[in-house]
């Protein structure tokens, strides 16, 4: 028999990463028929579990009617005691592709929230019509492993985990639930316009149908793609607990590597995980624009993408952070306690510890964790560490109060401050 939404949420619950029994979670709803359908399932698990549910809309502003639908969904929530934030986005300027930024407005926007609230669980409604829709988009774009394995269930970003419990429920299995127990949506008008990709995707898949290229193939090829993709990320974490070296804030690898970027896999996704765990980004670049990346570093010349500067020295390429690209600075209070690290930059985590510092007393008030930089390595007693370059440690997490430096736990200089980088290197190779 089908899986059922409420079979397909429990599935996903029970398998997210660390989830602590009563811990809070989140779920976006748009008002379309798949994410009300998920908010509806999520609430009555979220009762059954003791598990205090929030739902949250992103207007992007796009659209009058967007306000009237994210007030819809508030009224909804209200009717399931769910608390409801309505989130807007105004930074389309016209230029580029509207649904790519839209996409990461959204979740940036989200993951933001959902962080100051203490969520670390986030539950999106896409189904399997959206996972064959994705494969045959990346098909036409040429993607290799990665694209074509399509979405996954369950991934690690910031503020934590992002789940997509309905990910093998079609949109009509969903809205045939919704109807059974009398439950609305409201239909988006943009899911009918021909300028954007994905809708015209659907409609292709209407007629590729006729060819045997059904959505339940191009899942099916998504799910293959999606085990060769987990051997590779196996192999290309063994590589870089082999071969790569952090120092400071910087990564480096062998420019053998480099040069294999065009011809080797694993080269290629190293390079590719390397930008992204340095960068803060979670979106991996364009394969072409990695192989043009490669080229150039091997041939001596600096270059950069994804927010990173890369730099040959002898037979090494150091990625460093750009600094314009730097995260800003954040309280060092997680959540309003003191006792708990706090992330930044998406791979530091810092905490207080050692003998003389109560992690509870009043002594973070006011207190920010950002990059060291420049002004806080010269306001740094301790000087550079031995073996350190100066550049590698100004994109490190240091600890002010104003414009006065308070810590810096990789310069040598913690004043009971710990940094650690979460997830290191090779772990995150291996989610990338």
């Amino acid at each position: 028999m089908p899986m059922t939404p409420e079979e397909a949420l429990a599935s996903s619950m029970a398998r997210l990463p660390d989830r602590a029994p009563g811990a809070p979670l989140a779920v976006a709803v748009s008002g379309g028929g798949d994410s009300m359908a998920l908010l509806h399932v999520a609430a009555k698990w979220a009762r059954g579990h003791a598990s205090p549910l929030s739902a949250v809309t992103v207007d992007h502003g796009l659209r009058t009617a967007a306000t009237q639908e994210a007030a819809e969904v508030a009224r909804v929530c209200a009717s399931l005691a769910v608390p409801h934030a309505t989130l807007r986005w105004s930074g389309w300027d016209g230029r580029g592709n509207l649904q790519d930024r839209a996409r990461r407005a959204r979740r940036e926007l989200i993951a933001d929230w959902a962080a100051g609230l203490g969520i670390r669980h986030v539950l999106l409604g896409h189904t399997a019509d959206d996972q064959a829709e994705t494969v045959l988009l990346r098909l036409a774009r040429g993607s290799g492993v990665d694209g074509l394995a399509g979405m996954r269930e369950i991934v690690q970003a910031p503020p934590g985990w992002w789940a997509r419990p309905l990910l093998r429920l079609s949109r009509a299995t969903l809205r045939d639930w919704l109807r059974v127990r009398n439950l609305g949506w409201i239909e988006d008008p943009s899911n009918e316009d021909a300028r954007f990709d994905r809708v015209r995707a659907r409609r292709m898949l209407d007629s590729l149908e006729a060819l045997g290229l059904t959505r339940t193939r191009l899942i099916r090829t998504a799910d293959h793609m999606r085990r060769a993709q987990a051997s590779l990320q196996i192999r290309a974490q063994e590589v870089a607990r082999e071969a790569a070296q952090v120092e400071g804030a910087d990564l480096k690898l062998p420019v053998r590597l480099l040069a294999e970027a065009e011809d080797q896999d694993v080269a290629g996704r190293l390079l590719a995980a390397a930008l992204g765990w340095v960068g803060n980004n979670s979106y991996r670049p364009r394969h072409d624009a990695l192989l043009r990346l490669a080229r150039a570093v091997v041939d001596g010349r600096a270059a950069t993408l994804a927010g990173c500067r890369m730099l040959r020295q002898g037979d090494w390429v150091r990625i460093t952070r750009e600094a314009r690209a730097l995260s800003p600075h954040v309280s060092a209070q997680a959540g309003g306690a003191a006792s708990q690290a706090v992330r930044w930059d998406g791979r530091w985590l810092l905490g207080r510890a050692g003998p003389g510092h109560d992690p509870d007393d009043d002594g973070l008030n006011g207190l920010q964790v950002g990059a060291l930089g420049l002004a806080g390595l010269r306001a740094c007693p301790s000087g550079v560490p031995s073996g350190l370059r100066p550049e590698a440690l100004q994109a490190t997490p240091a600890v002010w109060q104003g414009e006065r430096l308070v810590a810096a736990p990789l310069a040598g200089w913690p004043q009971g401050w710990t940094a650690a980088l979460d997830p290191a290197f090779p772990d995150h190779v291996r989610g990338a």
